[in-house]
């Protein structure tokens, strides 16, 4: 209720997946099928981002934890407002300091940028890793933009990102 998202959601989207997970994802805010069933990544990006994990890193949502930026769905899936970021930012650090991941992978723009304290967008600060506390950040594209045209390119640097982010993993 920090924010005035709260006031068009369904219901809040605050995270699922294992609690004891070595492996986070963050991604932006809750599209339409996230707000109706109160769960991220649960419609189309979420199962291309399903897909890929399986693939690149061997591990089902069962294994990992997963949330976003903010907790509730912005209107006409707009991009979250860095005053609504700000709001849902103490649900997100208590999360990561609860899960106590070894790896984040950030997912986009939003994300990235909060984590990191940067301005510089995602196809600059992506291809590496980072110290992030304890634990080490591999940030990606959205995997809604591999949707959006993004096409091979774009899942093709996201697959890498994921098998970087398992070697940080196996490293552990």
């Amino acid at each position: 209720m920090r924010c005035p998202l709260s006031e068009g959601r369904t219901q809040v989207v605050f995270g699922v997946g294992n609690p004891n997970a070595d492996l986070m994802f963050v991604g932006e805010a809750p599209g339409q099928q996230e707000d109706l069933k109160g769960e991220p990544f649960v419609g189309r990006a979420g199962k291309l981002l399903d897909q890929l994990v399986m693939e690149e890193m061997g591990l089902s949502r069962e294994s990992f934890y997963i949330a976003n930026t903010v907790c509730c769905r912005p209107p006409g899936n707009r991009d979250p407002k860095p005053e609504e970021i700000e709001a849902c930012q103490p649900w997100l650090e208590a999360k990561l300091e609860l899960i106590d991941p070894k790896v984040i992978v950030t997912l986009g723009n939003f994300a990235t940028k909060l984590l990191l304290n940067t301005t510089q967008g995602i196809t600059k600060v992506r291809g590496r890793t980072y110290p992030y506390g304890k634990a080490t950040l591999v940030p990606t594209f959205h995997p809604s933009a591999a949707l959006q045209g993004g096409g091979g390119d774009v899942t093709s640097k996201m697959r890498a990102d994921l098998v970087r982010a398992k070697k940080v993993l196996a490293a552990c």
